[in-house]
């Protein structure tokens, strides 16, 4: 299986049907700095519908279902995961905000049939195997939410700017955003060409994922026979020979550049100069109206 065109993650991907390769380049990050940046301090049901937003923009963005499907479907079910392996692990803690002292003290009369748990499981006997009890408190089901929901934003709002941007325009519009950083003498330039040469190695780095998989199954490995140790000793190699491949691509790169006598770092080339189209301006009015509105509804419904 080829990775690099069945899980095009971190990769542009050429085309013109998708209406988000007309947004502006800038607006594009003021669009994602939103999803990465109010989910911070924000209830689950703003989280929820960040991630709503996002499967919406998905499937109407235009873009080939061969493209996004595969990975949208792993990162769902890694944030699925996540979110219920983080929800059982603090099923069983006791909220902060439970009193520390005891209520006779204060002579406050609690109800005895008060439950703040939204599920109870109780525990149960199978054969000779002895489960626990598990309850789910509201503090438990919403960390479940918020890791779930902020690995699935982050990951993929990120890639489907990736997708359908070119890189030189990602570092052409923080450079727009940077500009002002210059007057006070800041290497913006070199610090945006750095970013632009990390950009491009994501696809060398799936490469290398890709070449370490093959070279595994061509050998054909018998874990059974190999025991816990020996399998988890083959598995730690291979995850050192993937490190290894991926600097000896970064130190090829790095004697590449060094071996130019001069680099000229000038991001205001990485402009990409197109036509303003009337699809150009309608699609760029809609995205400053679809910012402004999540700024809205994140100060109305957003808090915790």
């Amino acid at each position: 299986m080829n990775i690099l065109t069945k899980f095009s993650i971190g990769q542009y991907v050429d085309g013109n049907r998708s209406w988000l390769r007309f947004i502006d380049s800038r607006l594009k990050i003021v669009a994602v700095l939103i999803f990465l940046i109010t989910p911070i301090w924000a209830g689950p049901f703003w989280r929820l519908s960040l991630v709503a937003c996002l499967i919406i923009i998905t499937f109407l963005s235009l873009l080939p279902v061969r493209v996004w499907w595969r990975s949208f479907v792993l990162l769902t079910c890694l944030s699925l995961l996540i979110g219920f392996l983080s929800l059982l692990a603090s099923s069983d803690i006791q909220s902060l905000d439970s009193s520390l002292r005891d209520p006779s003290e204060l002579k406050v009369i609690l109800e005895s049939n008060e439950n703040w748990n939204i599920l109870e499981i109780p525990s149960k006997k199978i054969g000779f195997i002895n489960f626990a009890s598990v309850s789910l408190s509201r503090n438990s089901f919403e960390l479940g939410i918020k890791t779930s929901t902020l690995i699935f934003t982050v990951i993929h709002s990120v890639n489907l700017m990736l997708l359908t941007t070119l890189q030189e325009d990602i570092v052409w519009a923080l450079s727009w955003f940077l500009h002002p950083l210059r007057k006070v003498g800041l290497p913006i330039d070199r610090w945006l060409f750095q970013l632009l040469i990390a950009l491009r190695f994501i696809p060398l780095v799936q490469e290398e994922f890709q070449n370490i998989l093959k070279s595994f199954s061509v050998r054909s490995i018998n874990f059974k026979n190999l025991g816990f140790k020996k399998s988890i000793n083959v598995m730690l190699t291979l995850v050192e020979r993937l490190f290894l491949n991926i600097f000896l691509r970064i130190q090829q790169g790095a004697d590449s550049l060094l071996s130019k006598k001069t680099i000229l770092i000038k991001t205001n080339r990485f402009r990409n100069i197109e036509e303003l189209t009337p699809l150009t301006f309608i699609v760029n009015s809609l995205s400053i109206c679809f910012i402004c509105v999540a700024i809205f509804l994140r100060k109305l419904y957003g808090a915790l």
